[in-house]
């Protein structure tokens, strides 16, 4: 079970990491509409979501990766798993 979280932290890490992507093409393509407040608020506001989210990517992935690293080194010392 401890390996199934560990490797949907990872995947929820990629996932972040494609929405904050998206999030960057819909900034570019609102970026070149005629300049109003509101653009002006969206690109704000997609600036902030798209640092949240490659922050959140980053802690998912490195918690992840750990998870996973370090149930490989339980399990050698264990000798449940030889390579």
């Amino acid at each position: 079970m401890e390996r199934f979280f560990a490797i949907l932290q990872i995947f929820l890490a990629g996932l972040f990491l494609l929405v904050a992507a998206s999030t960057l093409v819909n900034m570019v393509l609102i970026a070149f509409r005629p300049e109003t407040i509101s653009v002006v608020n969206a690109i704000i506001g997609q600036t902030l979501l798209i640092a949240c989210l490659l922050a959140l990517s980053r802690i998912m992935f490195r918690k992840g990766r750990a998870k996973l690293a370090d149930m490989d080194g339980k399990s050698d010392h264990a000798g449940r798993k030889e390579s």
